[in-house]
């Protein structure tokens, strides 16, 4: 066995038998800065978040879970630390892009369209607000650099990369997982604005979902309650720290000794919020 990642929040260690296990911490970054404070229970919420998801899922494409019980996994994961936050997966060939749903006009997408730019291939012929639901989730996949910032690229790239055959079943895959996902969350009051995918390969060539699914870490999530058209819906998950770093000028600061307790404390509780509205 040999760790072979240690993420912004995750560890990963290969088994060296197609197996590898995934544990997720309670580390939290912002501003592309890993801070020095965890975040309480933050990774048993994105565990059992995707973990979740994963079963919820499990009808539209196979996932990479196998366990999430410490009794099934190497003597060393078998502590209390490890706890909700550790899972034995398949390894897998992964594919060398993050497939992005986005299913409102935000961020990115909404700058291009208010300067009449189609953006990544997609052309709007409708009037929307900020924050507006699409007519249709689209696809815009992005390269996975090794260092720097990933790529966005057009869903037509992908698939002349990938083959057209296995970039239309990533499409088709990603659209109805967040279509069924969407419907749930909805239904229990948040409204999930984009999110971003992983897919592998399994030995027979199958796809396969893998890494997170839906968590607040890889997803934009709005509380359905206070949402307004028009607006900048504030999202269930770093906010509280990323205001705090931004009104203490320390957003990007690599030096940053603490977080306060208090802002730890109500982001702990977002985090189990959302967990607490979906897991059900």
């Amino acid at each position: 066995m040999k760790k072979i990642i240690s993420g912004k929040v995750r560890e990963v260690y290969d088994l060296e038998d197609g197996r590898m296990v995934i544990v997720t911490t309670d580390r939290i970054s912002a501003y592309d800065v890993i801070l020095p404070t965890m975040i309480t229970d933050k990774g048993k919420v994105l565990n059992a978040l995707s973990n979740f998801w994963f079963s919820f899922t499990k009808d539209i494409v196979k996932n990479h879970m196998i366990s999430s019980d410490l009794k099934d996994m190497p003597v060393e994961f078998q502590k209390s630390e490890f706890e909700g936050r550790t899972i034995l997966v398949k390894k897998l060939k992964m594919i060398p892009y993050e497939v992005i749903v986005r299913g409102y006009m935000f961020g990115s997408m909404y700058e291009a369209y208010k300067k009449g730019e189609p953006f990544l291939g997609h052309e709007f012929d409708r009037q929307y607000q900020q924050a507006e639901k699409l007519e249709q989730p689209i696809v815009t996949p992005s390269t996975k650099a090794k260092e720097g910032h990933d790529i966005n690229v057009t869903l037509d790239y992908m698939k002349k990369d990938l083959g057209e055959d296995l970039g239309s079943k990533i499409e088709k895959a990603a659209l109805a997982i967040y279509k069924k996902c969407y419907d749930h969350a909805y239904k229990n009051g948040i409204i999930i604005a984009d999110t971003k995918f992983e897919f592998g390969l399994d030995e027979g060539g199958n796809l396969v979902l893998a890494d997170e699914v839906l968590t607040p870490d890889s997803s934009r999530f709005w509380n359905l309650a206070e949402y307004k058209v028009g607006t900048s819906p504030a999202s269930y998950d770093k906010q509280f720290v990323r205001d705090w770093l931004t009104a203490n000028n320390l957003a990007g600061d690599a030096n940053i000794k603490s977080i306060p307790e208090d802002i730890v404390k109500k982001t702990s509780a977002l985090y189990k919020e959302c967990q607490n509205r979906i897991c059900k």
